[in-house]
């Protein structure tokens, strides 16, 4: 059942400012080509959708949707908490959702003037959309699972075959496919894709990585969080996996992960990671919104957060947290000159503004200390429009295995928003990013040209003398998500800081997941739940402030 809401998508748009998009709901037609080359494996283009898994029924969601329902269940405060909330990505929208779903009426402040955060995305001139990030909704994440269909939304997904697609760079324009098969129970199902994939990895090293794997499959959890001190490098040679296992799999899924390479990421990352795809049957399938995020996520959110007395304000930039002489908030002062205070205040930007944000009397104290290590990593989001059609490529998510490029999709094929029959759009992850994120625009584009050439030698070259693009859009983040290096783990802050009446949210805080949107939404649901725990305490030091107020 979809929920009521009392703004309109198009009294948003006038509010702040989006441009209306075109109209949405396009049918995809079904397309089959295949290429026919002695030793080639035809790529296949399909314009389907697959139904929505069955996850409703699966542990962690159960435990996601109880968690969203207590606070629609929890008493009624006598009196909301306004609760002032920076920045507008998933982790601040989560927390004002669920804030209002308890009754209070929080007030969440964005200082750019469109909403998502790491999630954003902008129209261009020829009213095409270009985006932060590429996006993938995965059956392992419970909390944005729940979210969607508390929003009505469910139907805003389009789910893809439970396939994860490599490119082969010894063999330019192939791939190798890992196809999980939906008749048997996870893990037996992964298993099964890892051991009929023969193209990337040998037996013999199939048997050496699965037995690295025993102790992860055994210890759990505990086992898990204690990996945090090696490299993904590190803990496969001390294993005794393969380097080549890295190196076929491993690079792809690192940089995926975290857009780093191997000898960087923590090994905890990739375990989680393997965890929850691997121990659900759906987890590692994989979804695509059917538009931009900004209005086909973050924009329904909104209205509802709106629809329960909550307020929603771009383009107001947080200067500086002002303090009382007890060290506690007594408000935010914003770049345009205007005061907000509140009960409660939560800081739900990336870690590194919230550093640069901190007042000085609070960066000595162990929290905020720890912060110091936990910087984000560089990545650039890359969108080109082609001249024509491609052919060797896949309604899917694709690993390039490049040594510049992380994962891509053709989204002229995945989203419907996208959609177009006669030109191709490719969205990439360029990472890492580190020695790049300075170079200019036609740099970066000259560099992916070049590696575009090896995924499609039939169709791409470096000096555009096949296919021709249209125009592009670089999109730089010099700070994503924090650097999941060994020893991160222990900075990691709870969502309720030491100063009172002061909380965090966001993909960096402490939870179970990555650094993800399934852990900035988590994040946020911990933030509200924080909160609420924490109201007569909230309410109390609210009832003394206006005391001393009328005293004054």
């Amino acid at each position: 059942m979809s929920l009521c809401f009392s703004v309109s998508e198009s009294a948003f748009n006038l509010r702040y400012g989006f441009r209306d998009s075109e109209p949405m709901g396009q049918s995809l037609k079904i397309r089959v080509k295949t290429r026919t080359r002695k030793g080639f494996c035809p790529s296949k283009v399909v314009c389907v959708d697959y139904p929505r898994p069955d996850i409703d029924n699966t542990s962690n969601f159960l435990e996601a949707a109880y968690l969203s329902s207590s606070f629609r269940t929890s008493p009624r405060p006598s009196k909301p908490l306004k609760v002032v909330i920076a920045g507008a990505g998933l982790a601040g929208l989560s927390t004002a959702k669920y804030l209002a779903d308890a009754g209070h009426k929080p007030l969440l402040l964005e200082a750019r003037d469109v909403l998502g955060g790491k999630i954003a995305a902008w129209k261009d001139g020829d009213g095409d959309w270009y985006e932060t990030g590429l996006h993938i909704f995965f059956g392992a994440y419970p909390n944005i699972q729940n979210l969607f269909g508390e929003l009505g939304i469910n139907d805003r997904l389009q789910w893809k075959e439970h396939s994860m697609i490599f490119a082969m760079p010894n063999k330019p324009g192939e791939f190798s496919r890992f196809d999980f098969p939906e008749v048997l129970p996870a893990p037996l199902n992964g298993i099964l894709a890892i051991l009929r994939n023969n193209e990337m990895l040998t037996w013999p090293e199939k048997v050496k990585f699965a037995i690295g794997l025993l102790p992860a499959i055994i210890g759990g959890q505990a086992y898990v969080e204690a990996q945090d001190g090696l490299t993904v490098q590190e803990w496969m040679r001390k294993q005794g996996v393969p380097d080549r296992v890295t190196t076929e799999v491993f690079i792809a899924m690192s940089k995926a992960l975290n857009f780093i390479n191997p000898d960087e990421l923590s090994m905890q990352c990739i375990l989680i990671a393997l965890n929850r795809f691997l121990q659900e049957k759906h987890g590692s399938k994989m979804a695509f919104l059917d538009g931009n995020p900004p209005e086909r996520l973050c924009l329904p959110i909104v209205e509802h957060i709106q629809s329960l007395g909550g307020e929603v304000r771009l383009n107001s930039r947080v200067q500086k947290i002002e303090l009382n002489d007890d060290g506690t908030v007594k408000n935010f002062l914003l770049t345009n000159g205007n005061v907000i205070d509140g009960d409660a205040y939560v800081f739900a930007t990336p870690v590194d503004i919230l550093k640069l944000q901190l007042p000085e009397n609070w960066k000595e104290m162990a929290y905020f200390k720890r912060l110091e290590k936990l910087v984000g990593v560089p990545v650039i989001n890359i969108h080109i429009w082609f001249d024509r059609k491609l052919k060797n490529t896949y309604d899917h998510l694709l690993f390039s295995r490049s040594p510049l490029l992380s994962v891509y999709a053709d989204m002229s094929l995945t989203c419907k928003e996208y959609y177009n029959p006669n030109q191709s759009m490719l969205e990439l992850v360029f990472a890492p990013a580190e020695e790049w994120i300075s170079c200019s625009d036609s740099e970066i584009i000259d560099a992916t040209m070049k590696e575009l050439a090896k995924l499609f030698p039939d169709e791409i070259s470096a000096d555009q003398s096949k296919a021709k693009i249209v125009k592009y859009h670089v999109v730089k983040t010099p700070r994503s998500v924090y650097k999941t290096i060994p020893n991160c783990e222990p900075c990691r802050p709870l969502q309720r800081s030491p100063v009172e009446g002061f909380y965090l949210a966001g993909d960096y805080t402490k939870q179970k997941y990555l650094a993800s949107m399934e852990g900035a939404v988590l994040s946020g649901k911990l933030c509200a739940q924080a909160i609420v725990q924490d109201y007569v305490l909230l309410a109390a030091r609210g009832k003394g402030r206006l005391a001393e107020a009328s005293m004054c």
